[in-house]
């Protein structure tokens, strides 16, 4: 799925990259110790809400952001940095098969095990939509500006939540059939592919801030 405009275009390796800082394979384990002793049709149903929050919060960044970073001053290559350091940093710890606190923390964690609808929080922000999947989707949308660009990169959005949604779903068959070591490893490569997208955000950025640096 690749959509175009005059000023940019939203490319199938930009979804593949928010599909992979998102990683609901990796949040399996967690999910399903949050949701430890309830019914089947109440994880389905926390699934479904989870992946629409994501849906939500992605949406938000993808048309609100750029306002937002003008609002404050930042430019865009500054925010690409930046955004960079974070994915690279959630990036290395995938790579150790952890989750950094940028991500959630063992406080909120904690706070989960005794709400009662966990899907919003922590689920969707900030396990699954947190801060690093924020700054990638507002750094894809300034590439992809212009109308026709944005609304593919919200079309791709959804897309991205509905397979959140089925991993979700299939949580239980999933972490079977794939273990605590295939968990690991997907989580690992998914560690690979933002990894090289942080590097790639920052030399653009840097580039932009200092044009001496592209000669």
């Amino acid at each position: 799925m690749t959509g175009s405009a005059a000023g940019g275009v939203v490319e199938i390796r930009d979804l593949i990259g928010v599909f992979a800082i998102l990683n609901p394979i990796g949040a399996i384990p967690l999910f399903l110790s949050l949701t430890a002793g309830r019914s089947h049709a109440e994880m389905r149903r926390i699934a479904a809400k989870t992946a629409l929050a994501v849906v939500a919060i992605l949406l938000i960044a993808t048309w609100s952001g750029q306002r937002l970073l003008a609002l404050f001053g930042i430019g865009v290559p500054a925010f690409r940095i930046a955004g960079g350091l974070l994915v690279l940093l959630i990036a290395i710890a995938m790579f150790h098969a952890k989750s950094t606190p940028a991500r959630h923390t063992r406080e909120e964690d904690a706070e989960a095990e005794s709400k009662e609808d966990i899907a919003v929080v922590p689920l969707a922000i900030p396990l699954l939509a947190g801060p690093g999947a924020i700054s990638l989707v507002i750094v894809d949308a300034q590439k992809a500006s212009g109308l026709g660009a944005e609304l593919a990169l919200s079309a791709g959005i959804v897309v991205v939540g509905v397979l959140v949604w089925l991993v979700l779903r299939l949580a239980e068959p999933i972490g079977v059939r794939l273990g605590t070591a295939g968990l690991n490893i997907t989580t690992r490569v998914m560690g690979l592919i933002l990894a090289a997208m942080a590097v790639q955000f920052m030399a653009i950025g840097l580039t932009a801030l200092l044009p001496g640096l592209g000669r």
